[in-house]
């Protein structure tokens, strides 16, 4: 069914919840999918961005495609404020009272902390960050969009080496949080590096919070670091590229996709240079894939973005996830539930988006989706400069482009 009799309420604040719906005296039935996402909290435009792109994306899915098969699906968002209590809270009720067909949860903390709740409730969970302890077994129901932090860490560093010039071992500091998003790249950074023969000089942790990076940049000159690897949100980078400013520091800096937002080129004007870098697995409008092409598509259709943006990137990636896991429930069971769109994402093999991410695989023991990275320039312009192909880390060897 194309034509939708009816109208889309757009973003209703009701107790805390943000809902996307139809009115609709067509549809077959409604597709529930629960989101709990920042969108006041600390680093809230990440979140923010992700909400425009998953309501965008399913908006699509209703107004263009008719739904999933004349299903309509049904978004309900919800704001956490990057509150671990106040995500468990939203994802049992989730869980119990609304019966969501499928969930997201939005950080590291949270997705590990609401895992026994919805393994309990048999309902399927995406996590936009890519921590790989949220994959520790059981792996039931939990599932990630695409490669973890620990790939990002083999990446990076294999990158680093790649590129180093001289007879010495590469020298990197850490900079990262002092929580669970920002530890995720200690391990396996110190695994990669004794692989690899890169000299990691120091780790260096702050708080969320903190008001400057000063001291950390200081100790990691002393510490004679000739890269820098980051596992921290767009803000903190900023104050860390501030920081090695007044304290002299010349070096790269490296980090995981999460590395910008809307907010980063806007304040960090002057200070990106030509000194940020970082592993993105994600199309790129460079690459002009249909995938790509279609993203800008979205932003034309509803305006709320102008230019490539990783976080409406990664919201428009999970909502075709999402999709693509209806679609094949319907196919292969003929009705679409918690339990039917559990069983058809563990039956992807290499389904492909257009390029706009690497192909997905899920089986019953992996929910990972893919291994596959690639390093890009971060430009003051808001454009990224693929510097290799994309590759497995540890599995094959880095391509350098440029």
């Amino acid at each position: 069914m194309r034509k939708v009799l009816g109208f889309f309420a757009v973003l209703v604040i009701v107790t805390g919840f943000i809902c996307l719906g139809v009115v609709s005296g067509g549809w077959a039935k409604d597709i529930k999918v629960g989101a709990v996402i920042n969108l006041t909290g600390p680093a809230s435009t990440w979140g923010q961005f992700h909400a425009k792109a998953l309501k965008e994306y399913f908006r699509y899915v209703n107004e263009i495609k008719g739904g999933v098969g004349g299903n309509k699906v049904n978004l309900t968002i919800v704001d956490h404020g990057y509150r671990v209590p106040e995500a468990i809270k939203y994802v049992k009720r989730f869980c119990t009272q609304d019966k969501m067909d499928i969930i997201t949860t939005w950080d590291a903390g949270s997705g590990i902390m609401s895992k026994p709740i919805f393994q309990k409730y048999k309902v399927p969970d995406i996590n936009f960050s890519t921590y790989q302890g949220i994959l520790k077994p059981p792996i039931d129901y939990a599932y990630l969009p695409f490669g973890a932090y620990d790939m990002d860490s083999y990446a990076v560093l294999e990158y680093i080496k790649a590129v180093h010039r001289g007879s010495q071992a590469p020298r990197v500091g850490l900079l990262t949080y002092n929580n669970a998003y920002g530890k995720s790249i200690h391990g396996a950074s110190k695994k990669a590096a004794a692989k690899l023969g890169v000299n990691i000089v120091a780790i260096e942790q702050f708080p969320p919070k903190s008001l400057d990076l000063n001291t950390e940049l200081l100790r990691l000159k002393q510490k004679k670091a000739e890269y820098i690897f980051m596992q921290c949100l767009p803000s903190a980078i900023i104050m860390a590229l501030q920081s090695a400013d007044r304290v002299k520091f010349d070096v790269p800096f490296l980090g995981t996709w999460t590395s910008t937002d809307p907010d980063f080129f806007r304040r960090g004007k002057g200070l990106i240079r030509n000194r940020m870098y970082m592993q993105f697995c994600g199309g790129l409008p460079a690459d002009g894939t249909p995938g790509v092409k279609f993203m800008e598509e979205q932003w034309h259709r509803y305006k709320s973005v102008s230019k490539f943006d990783t976080s409406y990137w990664e919201g428009t990636i999970i909502g075709m996830i999402m999709e693509r896991a209806f679609q094949r429930a319907l196919e292969k069971f003929g009705t679409i539930n918690s339990q039917t769109v559990n069983q058809a994402l563990e039956a992807f093999r290499n389904e492909h988006f257009g390029g706009l991410l690497p192909d997905v695989t899920y089986t019953k023991t992996y929910h990972g989706a893919s291994w596959k990275a690639r390093i890009v320039k971060i430009n003051e312009d808001q454009t990224f400069e693929p510097l290799t192909t994309f590759w497995a880390p540890g599995k094959e060897k880095v391509r350098i482009l440029k």
